[in-house]
């Protein structure tokens, strides 16, 4: 997804990577290009186990490796196919300094007060949102500039969908909702425990991972050993969240 908290000029070369770490949680890694005039945050909703609290969420510093998406396409050596598609708590949130910017976790929709007033969307905007009414949200808050591709983001979190592998995709870039929007994404998909990523618009790597990728700089949040699946969006889509379902062999 993109959800932003201010205008923003352009957004593109979206790329997420997603998997179960074990039964509970679920990792997401995040890089995209954008360009904006303002400093602004990008507010990805998660379905986060209520009720949590600001510590829920783990964030993981993947500066050291800003070449994280590149490695990962590496398994896929055949060109690609585009196409097909609570209570509020009292005092400031957290602020931790990730790599190149700061996160914050967001309990609750209610708990965007705690936040700096520039970083959060329009109260109009979650209630157009309903889905998101027991979610949390992991804010990134991001400098302005041209063109700008910030080194991978990433955070683990314990979910409430379990074998259902969560990609935050819903747009938000103007502070309106709109039905469908405009997409630039790859996303990479990795299941626990040997099972397959079910679906036909899927398609899997044919070797594994760990040899282009180096898990150790990801903190273990990619399988080594295991094979991953890709998807791309291109051109106009529904305007929605997606979920890869896991099915185990056997």
């Amino acid at each position: 997804m993109c959800c932003f908290s201010g205008a923003v000029k352009d957004v593109g070369s979206t790329k997420i990577f997603a998997r179960f770490l074990d039964a509970v949680n679920q990792c997401v890694i995040y890089e995209m290009t954008m360009s904006a005039d303002e400093d602004v945050a990008m507010i990805l909703p998660i379905p986060v186990v209520q009720p949590a609290d600001e510590k829920a969420v783990k964030f993981h510093d993947l500066s050291r490796y800003p070449g994280f998406f590149d490695d990962l396409e590496k398994a896929f050596p055949i060109p690609r196919s585009f196409g097909g598609d609570g209570p509020v708590a009292a005092g400031r949130l957290e602020v931790q300094k990730v790599g190149a910017f700061d996160a914050s976790f967001v309990p609750t929709i209610a708990d965007f007060k705690r936040l700096d007033a520039r970083f959060r969307l329009d109260d109009a905007v979650w209630k157009s949102l309903p889905q998101y009414e027991k979610f949390g949200f992991a804010v990134f808050k991001l400098r302005k500039g041209e063109k700008q591709k910030v080194h991978p983001m990433a955070f683990q979190f314990p979910s409430a969908t379990p074998n259902r592998i969560f990609f935050p995709t819903v747009h938000i870039h103007d502070g309106q909702v709109h039905e469908t929007e405009e997409f630039d994404h790859t996303l990479y998909a990795q299941a626990w425990n040997n099972a397959v990523i079910k679906g036909t618009d899927w398609e899997e790597s044919p070797k594994i991972v760990g040899r282009n990728v180096n898990h150790n700089l990801t903190g273990d949040l990619v399988w080594g050993a295991g094979h991953v699946y890709k998807k791309n969006i291109r051109g106009s889509a529904k305007n929605e969240d997606i979920l890869a379902v896991a099915r185990k062999l056997g």
